[in-house]
Protein backbone atom coordinates (compact mmCIF):
# COMPACT_ATOMS: atom_id res chain seq x y z
CA UNK A 1 0.00 0.00 0.00
CA UNK A 2 1.36 3.38 -0.96
CA UNK A 3 2.11 5.72 1.96
CA UNK A 4 0.99 8.76 -0.07
CA UNK A 5 -2.33 9.77 -1.53
CA UNK A 6 -1.14 8.64 -4.96
CA UNK A 7 -2.88 5.49 -6.21
CA UNK A 8 -0.87 2.32 -6.45
CA UNK A 9 0.63 1.78 -9.92
CA UNK A 10 -1.35 -0.69 -12.03
CA UNK A 11 -0.16 -4.24 -12.41
CA UNK A 12 1.47 -5.25 -15.68
CA UNK A 13 -1.76 -6.93 -16.75
CA UNK A 14 -3.83 -3.84 -15.91
CA UNK A 15 -1.36 -1.57 -17.72
CA UNK A 16 -1.71 -3.79 -20.79
CA UNK A 17 -5.51 -3.68 -20.54
CA UNK A 18 -5.46 0.12 -20.45
CA UNK A 19 -3.00 0.32 -23.33
CA UNK A 20 -5.16 -1.98 -25.41
CA UNK A 21 -8.28 0.07 -24.58
CA UNK A 22 -6.64 3.27 -25.79
CA UNK A 23 -5.53 1.63 -29.04
CA UNK A 24 -9.00 0.10 -29.49
CA UNK A 25 -10.49 3.56 -29.09
CA UNK A 26 -8.30 4.95 -31.87
CA UNK A 27 -9.30 2.07 -34.15
CA UNK A 28 -12.97 2.58 -33.29
CA UNK A 29 -13.04 5.89 -35.14
CA UNK A 30 -12.43 4.01 -38.40
CA UNK A 31 -15.51 1.88 -37.65
CA UNK A 32 -17.76 4.88 -37.11
CA UNK A 33 -17.71 4.45 -33.31
CA UNK A 34 -16.73 7.36 -31.07
CA UNK A 35 -13.19 6.85 -29.70
CA UNK A 36 -14.34 7.11 -26.07
CA UNK A 37 -17.05 4.54 -26.68
CA UNK A 38 -14.63 2.13 -28.34
CA UNK A 39 -12.10 2.72 -25.55
CA UNK A 40 -14.63 1.69 -22.90
CA UNK A 41 -15.67 -1.35 -24.91
CA UNK A 42 -12.04 -2.32 -25.40
CA UNK A 43 -11.36 -2.08 -21.67
CA UNK A 44 -14.41 -4.15 -20.75
CA UNK A 45 -13.57 -6.61 -23.52
CA UNK A 46 -10.32 -7.63 -21.83
CA UNK A 47 -11.49 -7.29 -18.22
CA UNK A 48 -12.78 -10.07 -16.00
CA UNK A 49 -16.37 -9.77 -14.86
CA UNK A 50 -18.66 -6.75 -14.55
CA UNK A 51 -17.32 -3.26 -13.87
CA UNK A 52 -19.02 -0.13 -12.58
CA UNK A 53 -18.78 3.36 -14.04
CA UNK A 54 -16.39 4.57 -11.28
CA UNK A 55 -14.05 1.64 -11.98
CA UNK A 56 -14.07 2.31 -15.72
CA UNK A 57 -13.64 6.04 -15.17
CA UNK A 58 -10.65 5.68 -12.84
CA UNK A 59 -8.94 3.06 -15.00
CA UNK A 60 -9.19 5.14 -18.17
CA UNK A 61 -8.73 8.58 -16.65
CA UNK A 62 -12.12 9.79 -17.88
CA UNK A 63 -14.52 12.27 -16.33
CA UNK A 64 -17.78 11.03 -14.84
CA UNK A 65 -19.73 12.56 -17.72
CA UNK A 66 -17.47 11.11 -20.41
CA UNK A 67 -17.51 7.64 -18.87
CA UNK A 68 -21.28 7.67 -18.38
CA UNK A 69 -21.86 8.81 -21.95
CA UNK A 70 -19.48 6.19 -23.34
CA UNK A 71 -21.18 3.43 -21.34
CA UNK A 72 -24.60 4.60 -22.56
CA UNK A 73 -23.38 4.57 -26.16
CA UNK A 74 -21.82 1.13 -25.70
CA UNK A 75 -25.21 -0.09 -24.48
CA UNK A 76 -26.94 1.59 -27.44
CA UNK A 77 -24.57 -0.12 -29.87
CA UNK A 78 -25.27 -3.45 -28.14
CA UNK A 79 -21.66 -3.86 -26.99
CA UNK A 80 -22.36 -4.09 -23.26
CA UNK A 81 -25.24 -5.14 -21.02
CA UNK A 82 -26.25 -4.21 -17.49
CA UNK A 83 -25.25 -6.78 -14.89
CA UNK A 84 -27.96 -8.41 -12.79
CA UNK A 85 -26.57 -6.96 -9.56
CA UNK A 86 -24.94 -3.67 -8.69
CA UNK A 87 -21.28 -3.52 -7.71
CA UNK A 88 -19.25 -1.64 -5.12
CA UNK A 89 -16.09 -0.10 -6.50
CA UNK A 90 -14.00 -0.08 -3.32
CA UNK A 91 -15.00 3.42 -2.25
CA UNK A 92 -17.60 4.72 0.15
CA UNK A 93 -21.11 5.18 -1.11
CA UNK A 94 -23.87 3.05 -2.55
CA UNK A 95 -23.25 0.27 -5.02
CA UNK A 96 -23.30 1.36 -8.65
CA UNK A 97 -24.69 -0.15 -11.82
CA UNK A 98 -22.27 -2.69 -13.21
CA UNK A 99 -21.72 -3.56 -16.84
CA UNK A 100 -20.81 -6.76 -18.64
CA UNK A 101 -19.27 -6.69 -22.08
CA UNK A 102 -20.89 -8.80 -24.79
CA UNK A 103 -18.11 -11.34 -24.74
CA UNK A 104 -19.23 -13.19 -27.85
CA UNK A 105 -17.09 -11.52 -30.50
CA UNK A 106 -19.30 -12.60 -33.38
CA UNK A 107 -22.42 -11.32 -31.63
CA UNK A 108 -21.09 -7.82 -30.99
CA UNK A 109 -19.67 -7.77 -34.51
CA UNK A 110 -23.17 -8.58 -35.81
CA UNK A 111 -24.71 -5.88 -33.62
CA UNK A 112 -22.20 -3.24 -34.75
CA UNK A 113 -22.83 -4.14 -38.41
CA UNK A 114 -26.58 -3.77 -37.89
CA UNK A 115 -26.18 -0.48 -36.00
CA UNK A 116 -23.94 0.94 -38.71
CA UNK A 117 -26.46 -0.06 -41.37
CA UNK A 118 -29.22 1.77 -39.45
CA UNK A 119 -27.06 4.86 -38.90
CA UNK A 120 -25.30 5.13 -42.25
CA UNK A 121 -27.04 3.30 -45.09
CA UNK A 122 -30.71 3.56 -44.13
CA UNK A 123 -30.76 7.41 -43.99
CA UNK A 124 -29.06 7.64 -47.41
CA UNK A 125 -31.76 5.73 -49.31
CA UNK A 126 -34.62 8.27 -49.01
CA UNK A 127 -32.23 11.08 -50.01
CA UNK A 128 -31.25 9.35 -53.25
CA UNK A 129 -34.85 8.28 -53.91
CA UNK A 130 -35.96 11.91 -53.62
CA UNK A 131 -33.25 13.02 -56.06
CA UNK A 132 -34.29 10.36 -58.57
CA UNK A 133 -37.91 11.46 -58.33
CA UNK A 134 -37.00 15.12 -58.75
CA UNK A 135 -34.70 14.52 -61.73
CA UNK A 136 -37.18 12.28 -63.54
CA UNK A 137 -40.29 14.15 -62.53
CA UNK A 138 -39.58 17.71 -63.63
CA UNK A 139 -41.44 18.22 -66.90
CA UNK A 140 -40.26 16.33 -69.96
CA UNK A 141 -36.84 14.90 -69.18
CA UNK A 142 -36.10 14.56 -72.90
CA UNK A 143 -36.25 18.35 -73.15
CA UNK A 144 -33.43 18.63 -70.65
CA UNK A 145 -30.69 16.09 -71.51
CA UNK A 146 -28.52 17.16 -68.59
CA UNK A 147 -31.34 16.58 -66.11
CA UNK A 148 -32.21 13.25 -67.73
CA UNK A 149 -28.57 12.10 -67.50
CA UNK A 150 -28.42 13.19 -63.88
CA UNK A 151 -31.57 11.23 -63.12
CA UNK A 152 -30.03 8.11 -64.67
CA UNK A 153 -26.90 8.55 -62.55
CA UNK A 154 -29.01 8.91 -59.42
CA UNK A 155 -30.99 5.80 -60.37
CA UNK A 156 -27.80 3.80 -60.87
CA UNK A 157 -26.49 4.97 -57.50
CA UNK A 158 -29.80 4.10 -55.84
CA UNK A 159 -29.73 0.58 -57.24
CA UNK A 160 -26.19 0.09 -55.92
CA UNK A 161 -27.02 1.36 -52.42
CA UNK A 162 -30.22 -0.71 -52.26
CA UNK A 163 -28.35 -3.88 -53.19
CA UNK A 164 -25.52 -3.14 -50.77
CA UNK A 165 -28.01 -2.38 -48.00
CA UNK A 166 -29.86 -5.62 -48.66
CA UNK A 167 -26.60 -7.57 -48.62
CA UNK A 168 -25.67 -6.19 -45.21
CA UNK A 169 -29.19 -6.88 -43.93
CA UNK A 170 -29.04 -10.50 -45.10
CA UNK A 171 -25.64 -10.97 -43.50
CA UNK A 172 -26.55 -9.61 -40.06
CA UNK A 173 -29.80 -11.64 -39.96
CA UNK A 174 -27.70 -14.69 -39.20
CA UNK A 175 -27.09 -15.58 -35.58
CA UNK A 176 -23.61 -15.32 -34.15
CA UNK A 177 -22.84 -19.03 -34.49
CA UNK A 178 -23.89 -19.15 -38.14
CA UNK A 179 -21.77 -16.09 -38.95
CA UNK A 180 -18.83 -17.58 -37.08
CA UNK A 181 -19.22 -20.81 -39.05
CA UNK A 182 -19.22 -18.98 -42.37
CA UNK A 183 -16.05 -17.09 -41.48
CA UNK A 184 -14.42 -20.27 -40.17
CA UNK A 185 -15.06 -21.93 -43.53
CA UNK A 186 -13.89 -18.89 -45.50
CA UNK A 187 -10.66 -18.81 -43.50
CA UNK A 188 -9.85 -22.30 -44.81
CA UNK A 189 -10.69 -21.66 -48.47
CA UNK A 190 -7.58 -21.33 -50.62
CA UNK A 191 -7.21 -18.51 -53.13
CA UNK A 192 -7.60 -20.80 -56.14
CA UNK A 193 -11.00 -21.99 -54.88
CA UNK A 194 -12.04 -18.39 -54.21
CA UNK A 195 -11.15 -17.40 -57.76
CA UNK A 196 -13.12 -20.35 -59.17
CA UNK A 197 -16.16 -19.40 -57.08
CA UNK A 198 -16.13 -15.80 -58.29
CA UNK A 199 -15.76 -17.02 -61.86
CA UNK A 200 -18.69 -19.37 -61.34
CA UNK A 201 -20.90 -16.57 -59.97
CA UNK A 202 -19.95 -14.35 -62.90
CA UNK A 203 -20.85 -17.05 -65.43
CA UNK A 204 -24.13 -18.07 -63.77
CA UNK A 205 -25.43 -14.54 -63.43
CA UNK A 206 -27.94 -13.33 -60.84
CA UNK A 207 -30.95 -15.39 -61.99
CA UNK A 208 -29.27 -18.79 -61.86
CA UNK A 209 -27.41 -17.88 -58.67
CA UNK A 210 -30.76 -16.98 -57.07
CA UNK A 211 -32.24 -20.32 -58.14
CA UNK A 212 -29.27 -22.17 -56.67
CA UNK A 213 -29.57 -20.31 -53.37
CA UNK A 214 -33.34 -20.85 -53.18
CA UNK A 215 -32.96 -24.59 -53.80
CA UNK A 216 -30.16 -24.85 -51.26
CA UNK A 217 -32.26 -23.03 -48.65
CA UNK A 218 -34.98 -25.68 -48.89
CA UNK A 219 -32.61 -28.47 -47.84
CA UNK A 220 -32.44 -29.75 -44.32
CA UNK A 221 -28.95 -30.04 -42.80
CA UNK A 222 -29.13 -33.83 -43.28
CA UNK A 223 -30.12 -33.47 -46.93
CA UNK A 224 -27.36 -30.92 -47.53
CA UNK A 225 -24.80 -33.30 -46.03
CA UNK A 226 -26.02 -36.12 -48.30
CA UNK A 227 -25.77 -33.81 -51.32
CA UNK A 228 -22.20 -32.89 -50.37
CA UNK A 229 -21.27 -36.56 -49.93
CA UNK A 230 -22.77 -37.37 -53.35
CA UNK A 231 -20.57 -34.71 -54.90
CA UNK A 232 -17.56 -36.73 -53.76
CA UNK A 233 -18.66 -39.85 -55.67
CA UNK A 234 -16.45 -40.41 -58.77
CA UNK A 235 -19.35 -41.59 -60.95
CA UNK A 236 -21.47 -38.54 -60.23
CA UNK A 237 -18.53 -36.20 -60.63
CA UNK A 238 -17.87 -37.66 -64.07
CA UNK A 239 -21.57 -37.38 -64.93
CA UNK A 240 -21.66 -33.62 -64.29
CA UNK A 241 -18.27 -33.02 -65.84
CA UNK A 242 -16.19 -32.57 -62.69
CA UNK A 243 -12.52 -33.56 -62.72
Amino acid sequence: MSSTNEPDPPSRAEALRRSFAQAWGEIGAAWGVAPSTATVQGYLLVSDGPLSEPEVRRALGMSHRAASLALAQCEEWGLIERADVQRRSGQRGPAATAWNVVDDHWEWFRRVAMARKERETDPVLPVIERCVAEAHGIGDSEADPELAALGDRFASLLEFVQRFDRGVEIFVRGDARAIEGVFAALARVDDETVDRLWSLFADLGPDETLRAVEHLATLSPAAARRLISLADQPVLRKLVGLP
